[in-house]
């Protein structure tokens, strides 16, 4: 059965982020696949120090936190939906620390991973932080999957969140295009393979010029 892994960033497990996602995990789950859900939010997450441990042992140094267990979970998932609140036009700080070093500790490929971020704010912020979600996928060979309008939902609280309707509309057309991407991606991967991934290049002017 084909996964996916939900992280939320807010540090309320049941406020607006958390309405968004449930709205998708209810359909993931009617379309037959497997959703887990990671509360991440209010848990003491630090930064990445940039000391390169993960280079030689393949996950971070920092043992004390979720990170390295997410890992474990990321690697098993077919898709992974990134969920946060909006802070000064930006993502949870939290969550941000954890995604560096997750997407950075890590070597496995996560190509061909389906990815989708969805953020909640009370007016403005949301295109921001969206972007800035999104470039953790981009970055890593992940199909981003979309929905009828940005993956955003709108509320003060979860009672707010639950009266945008067109943004729980959203989430649920969210949830279904995913679940379309992981299955197709599986079967074309089970009738051709992947792509072929060069990575020979490496632009860093070590001359100077």
């Amino acid at each position: 059965m084909a996964k996916v892994l939900l992280i939320n960033g807010s540090p309320h497990a049941n406020g607006c982020t958390a309405t968004a996602l449930n709205e998708m995990i209810a359909v993931f789950r009617e379309e037959g696949l497997e959703a887990e859900l990671v509360q991440i939010g209010a848990k003491p997450i630090r930064g990445c120090i940039a000391c390169n441990s993960c280079s030689k042992t393949g996950k971070c140094v920092f043992g004390d936190d979720p990170v390295n267990e997410i890992a474990k979970k990321f690697e098993e998932a077919d898709g992974l939906v990134v969920g946060s609140p909006v802070y000064f036009a930006s993502p949870n700080g939290t969550l941000i620390a954890l995604l560096d070093r997750l997407f950075y500790s890590t070597s496995f490929s996560k190509h061909m991973k389906v990815g989708a971020s969805v953020v909640s704010c009370r007016r403005g912020g949301n295109s921001a932080s969206f972007d800035a979600l999104n470039k953790y996928f981009t970055i890593s060979g992940m199909p981003v999957a979309s929905s009828t309008y940005w993956n955003m939902i709108h509320g003060f609280t979860a009672e707010d969140a639950k009266k945008d309707l067109e943004g729980l509309q959203t989430m649920r057309n969210l949830a279904r295009n995913m679940a379309f991407l992981i299955r197709a991606i599986a079967a074309e991967k089970e009738k051709a393979g992947l792509p072929a991934v060069e990575k020979d290049s490496f632009t860093s002017f070590p001359d100077g010029l």
